[in-house]
């Protein structure tokens, strides 16, 4: 059995490396990521097909595209849906990892955090001692897209919250918020799928999005229900909607603060993370 970190004290990498391939939400395509022991801080991406090319260390600046994932612009290569790897990751207490990748996209897997936990527990962890203090934000900071906001608040420990608010009775009104921790990330975050909507699946799909979305990799609502129950929690959405704000803020490493986002997206979180990164 595991024995998670109690806290983001301390750095940490996997054991030994990892691998999980899969399809990609949006390209459809076969992916590949192999997850590597590191001790230099971050996450850093490598190629299979080009070994000898230098890896890249992943920043909020790299963001190129927010549209139903967060995609990143890497030295002339791109890579899409990168958030529930990087919440999986950093939600676990993982801070120092490489990450080698075969296509332009992560894999979807379940739709979730889960199995990226469950490939972290299979390479087991190593402690890289003391993890640099976070830097302690000074004050508040409030970003607003139309009707959606986030803000992070100076706080002595981690503490996310989530609100959505979707016209379908079947989600609704949602508030989800939780102390970070990588035992409640697990148990209370990670399961948690991605979901979308019966009525916009033709529309993305002729938009070239989702192509590699099906019932057994993301929770679908038809309005008044969901078309592949049950649900993992009653509340799985605004749980989801939690993780994608964790892996966008893991671009910039977890800060040490309160952080609240109110219909949140990945353009809100990502720059969110860059203006956390901007106050260092």
């Amino acid at each position: 059995m595991t024995v998670w970190p109690n806290d983001y004290s301390q750095a940490w990498t996997l054991a030994q490396p990892v691998e999980r391939s899969g399809v990609g939400l949006h390209s459809g395509a076969q992916a590949r990521v192999r997850l590597e022991p590191s001790d230099r801080p971050g996450f850093e991406v490598a190629w299979f097909h080009e070994p000898q090319r230098a890896a890249v260390r992943l920043d909020p600046s790299q963001v190129c595209e927010t549209q139903l994932c967060t995609a990143l612009q890497l030295d002339g290569s791109r890579l899409a849906t990168v958030e529930h790897l990087l919440a999986g990751l950093a939600g676990v207490g993982i801070s120092s990892a490489r990450l080698v990748v075969d296509g332009e996209e992560i894999p979807l897997l379940d739709g979730s955090a889960q199995p990226w936990v469950e490939a972290v527990a299979e390479a087991g962890l190593q402690c890289l001692g003391d993890r640099p203090a976070a830097q302690v934000l000074r004050e508040p900071i409030t970003l607003q897209h139309g009707q959606s906001f986030a803000t992070a608040l100076p706080s002595d420990r981690l503490r996310l919250g989530v609100a959505i608010d979707f016209p379908h009775p079947a989600i609704g009104r949602q508030l989800f918020s939780l102390e970070l921790t990588p035992e409640a990330f697990i148990r209370e975050i990670a399961p948690a799928r991605t979901f979308g909507f019966k009525d916009q699946v033709e529309q993305l799909l002729a938009a070239g999005l989702i192509k590699g979305g099906a019932l057994d990799n993301a929770l679908v609502c038809d309005g008044e229900g969901w078309m592949n129950p049950p649900l993992r929690f009653a509340d799985e959405p605004v749980r989801h909607k939690l993780l994608d704000l964790l892996g966008d803020l893991a671009l910039a490493g977890l800060p040490q603060a309160q952080v609240f986002a109110f219909r949140g997206s990945h353009g809100l979180h990502t720059a969110l993370a860059a203006a956390l990164v901007s106050s260092r």
